[in-house]
């Protein structure tokens, strides 16, 4: 007789999450001031590209400050140009493919992919379609692990099967989704998401793969100090020496531990 009281106590959660989204987003540009002298040492890595993709009905204005970030370290970054983020539409279902190995052939090198919520979902699809180009996967709050697996009823979930008649029909997601990449693979993900469900952006770990906990909003988690610090800290790991994220020293508790 428990179980009903439960789910009832998880259902005002959730609406509680997802009523204070904007306030809790905003908390973190606030801490993202507060904190810039201590981002200012974070690490640094060997400056090769980055591709960053926007989340579900985003454009890149919503990756405006992580690129700022990412190019104030010295990565060549660039945003998707695609305009607003509805989904695997055939267009854009084409067009990304192209993006990576456009980039990849400017610089010479394989791209790291940032992908915010959804398009971290396309930035791992992505990574098994081109593994050649692709050097590592760092996905925000993207509920990867849903997809083709039955749909919840989360805020993220039900604007995704509003835009579902816009896109391809054709079948883009691996057999197992949560299944580690070809190359290394970092998921951040907050038990405090007001969008989509924390236990779907779970990947299963591995020796190059791994789920990074934070504090942040789902809105607020391209510009939570944190997760800025989690993004710069992967994209400084060597191409031949890629290892786990540690929290910087006296900085665990903004980290929580692996579910």
């Amino acid at each position: 007789m428990a179980v009903r009281p439960a789910r009832s106590a998880a259902r005002r959660r959730a609406t509680l999450l997802a009523a204070t989204e904007p306030i809790r987003a905003l908390a973190s540009a606030g801490g993202l001031a507060a904190t810039f002298p201590l981002l200012a040492l974070a690490p640094r890595g060997d400056r090769h590209p980055v591709l960053v993709l926007p989340g579900l009905l985003a454009s890149d204005v919503s990756t405006t400050t992580l690129r700022a970030w990412l190019r104030a370290l010295g990565y060549p970054v660039v945003g998707w140009e695609l305009g607003r983020n509805r989904g695997p539409t055939p267009e854009i279902v084409e067009a990304l493919p192209g993006l990576v190995s456009r980039l990849a052939d400017r610089h010479g090198q394989a791209v790291s992919i940032v992908g915010q919520s959804l398009g971290g979902v396309f930035a791992r699809r992505l990574a098994v379609r081109t593994p050649a180009e692709v050097r590592s996967v760092v996905t925000l709050g993207s509920p990867f692990a849903l997809v083709g697996r039955r749909p919840d009823d989360s805020p993220g979930a039900r604007a995704y099967r509003r835009l579902a008649p816009l896109h391809t029909s054709r079948r883009l997601s691996p057999a197992d989704p949560a299944r580690p990449l070809p190359m290394p693979s970092t998921s951040v993900y907050s038990r405090w998401d007001g969008v989509v469900d924390w236990r779907s952006c779970l990947q299963r770990t591995g020796p190059h793969s791994e789920n990074v906990g934070v504090h942040a909003s789902h809105l607020g988690m391209g510009h939570d100090p944190a997760v800025l610090w989690v993004v710069a800290d992967r994209l400084a790991q060597p191409a031949d020496d890629w290892q786990p994220f540690r929290p910087p020293p006296g900085l665990a508790r903004l980290f929580p531990d692996e579910p």
